[in-house]
């Protein structure tokens, strides 16, 4: 079975995600959460929308994209079981899976390049999590979140 990736932007991030959505298709189920054009939309609401999308188990990761990636981040991260990474290199898009589990990739579609961004997406799709010492520190982050 093919995994589950979802794709959102706000406008900043439109050109890259619908480069990224065409990458993604070749080899994954993947649904477009929008924004579809390039008209301006507030990111926390498009964002925010697709994280719903991704905990309530529609997709099984996510990928978002705002003109840095900042705000992206920021919005993703509010939501309990989300591990949202904002990667600028392939070796952060590694790590973030290998030790982070992240279930969200952020790139900034006004920062990344469609090269650089093709291979933080490819790094970040076939990199595992290596649990042991990782996984307690993820627990460790949800009981937190769980308690504030």
């Amino acid at each position: 079975m093919k995994e589950k990736i979802g794709i959102a932007s706000d406008h900043g991030g439109f050109d890259l995600k619908e480069l990224i959505k065409t990458k993604l298709m070749k080899t994954v189920d993947c649904t477009d959460y929008g924004t579809n054009n390039h008209d301006s939309v507030d990111y926390p609401v498009v964002i925010g929308a697709a994280c719903k999308k991704l905990l309530a188990g529609e997709v099984d990761r996510l990928v978002i994209l705002c003109g840095t990636g900042i705000g992206a981040s920021i919005i993703a991260n509010r939501f309990s079981g989300v591990r949202a990474a904002l990667c600028h290199d392939e070796f952060t898009a590694e790590m973030s899976r290998r030790h982070n589990n992240a279930n969200v990739l952020v790139l900034g579609g006004r920062i990344l390049g469609p090269d650089l961004a093709e291979r933080i997406l490819e790094k970040w799709l076939h990199t595992e999590f290596e649990g042991g010492r990782h996984e307690r520190r993820i627990n460790s982050i949800e009981e937190i979140s769980q308690n504030q």
